[in-house]
Order: structure tokens, then C-alpha cells, then sequence
């Protein structure tokens, strides 16, 4: 099964962290978030990505056409055109990546929309973002997603609270204070999708169509998306 990664969008709420690569290339550790999270799916057996690239692609690009050199010890003959010879090994090796040009300016819909050709003939494929990890058992969100036979199937998560907690009594002593508590109510995306190739018809060739607005709401109008 396919795992689509939305990697194309401009990352203007990261400028101030690093404004000269792409939000998926910010390191955690020695390699990018991206990897982190094709190494997550990859544990689960996912091991087949469709990145959609927009905003310097050209970095991704060159990472993974890179991604040998970078990862593993080698030698090299300079002044002939021998390739390298590798001698340590990587875990990555069973990993097919397929890098699409889905425009600079896209959005989450419509770059979706353009690796249609990359699903192939796969009944369903998972899709998340490029900047976002999380504790998903996706075995278990795939069967939950086969089961009711859905188009879309969406994770939720309780979002924790942006400010600290603080309850008193009537006579306005402090009673209780959780910094930052878990929201107790309401849920919001966790990024990680599964999708049927259905999901297409939901989708047009507009450059701004935003996955999470208007295809989304009419999975829900049609009652084809569920929660997991």
C-alpha cells in the first residue's frame, strides 16, 4: 500500500525556526522529520511513499538522491567515473520513494489530486503530512478504515489545552491547577489518513482546493468520512 506525503506547502509558521529549507527537511536529530515519519510507517510494513513536493523540492530531491552518500561508509577513486564502493549497509534498503512535482503554489487538494497516476491500481493508500508524527497504531487504523467501508478515514486526537487549569471554591480558594491539561472535549485531526482511490472523485483541478475544506465536507455531506 502506497503512503502519500504532503510535502509542497511554503512552511511560513516555521520562518522563524529555519526559513531556508523545506518545513519536512527541519532535522530532528541527524535526518529531517520526514524521515521520522517514513521510518515510522516503514516499521509498520508501509514502505512504498508518493512525496508531493512544491516549495524547494529541489532539497528533498537532493537528500534522497544523496541518501546513499549520507548514510553510509564508502570509498571513492577520484579522477575516474567508478561509482562508489559502499561498505556498510542502511535499513532503508527495501524503500521505494517516488518524488512528484505537484506545483509550487498548490494546495493540499490539488496536490493530492496530481500523484493520481502513482496509486496505480491500489484500492486505497494512507496520507498524512510531512511535518507531523504521532503514536498511531496504523494496523489498526487500516482495519478500522476496511471495515466500514468509507471513502476517508480521519485519526482524532484531543488537542492538549494552551493554557493552565485553575479551579476554586466559593470562597475562591484554589483548589486544583494542570498546566496545560488534555482537552476533555472535542477532537481534532491527527493528520493520518486512509483513503479509498474514490477519494479522487472528490477532487478537481482547481490550484487552491484545500483537501481539508471542501472535499472533506462533502465526504461528510455524503457520510463517507469516519473517525478513527
Amino acid at each position: 500500500m502506497k503512503v502519500v506525503i504532503l510535502c509542497g506547502g511554503f512552511g511560513t509558521r516555521i520562518r522563524d525556526v529555519a526559513d531556508n529549507i523545506p518545513k519536512p527537511m527541519i532535522p530532528v536529530g541527524r535526518y529531517p522529520i520526514l524521515w521520522h515519519i517514513m521510518k515510522y510507517y516503514a516499521q509498520g510494513g508501509y514502505m512504498d511513499f508518493v512525496l508531493c513536493l512544491g516549495y524547494k523540492s529541489d532539497l528533498i530531491k537532493d537528500f534522497f538522491l544523496n541518501y546513499e552518500a549520507l548514510t553510509r561508509d564508502f570509498t571513492i577513486s577520484l579522477g575516474n567515473a567508478k561509482t562508489p564502493e559502499f561498505h556498510t549497509r542502511h535499513d532503508e534498503s527495501d524503500w521505494r520513494v517516488t518524488l512528484a512535482e505537484t506545483g509550487l503554489s498548490a494546495m493540499t487538494g490539488a496536490r493530492v489530486r496530481k500523484i493520481r497516476t502513482y496509486i496505480g491500481d491500489d484500492e486505497d493508500f494512507m496520507l498524512t503530512y510531512g511535518d507531523g508524527l504521532g503514536d498511531v497504531d496504523l494496523d489498526r487504523l487500516l482495519k478500522f478504515h476496511k471495515s466500514h467501508g468509507k471513502i476517508l478515514t480521519v485519526t482524532g486526537v484531543r488537542p492538549p489545552g494552551r493554557f493552565g487549569e485553575l479551579m476554586a471554591n466559593g470562597l475562591g480558594l484554589v483548589t486544583e491547577f494542570n498546566e496545560k491539561p488534555q482537552a476533555t472535549g472535542g477532537r481534532i485531526s491527527g493528520g493520518f489518513f486512509v483513503c479509498r482511490r474514490e477519494l479522487f472523485d472528490y477532487l478537481d483541478d482547481r490550484e487552491d482546493l484545500v483537501f481539508e475544506q471542501e472535499p472533506m465536507r462533502r465526504l461528510v455531506d455524503t457520510g463517507q468520512n469516519d473517525g478513527f
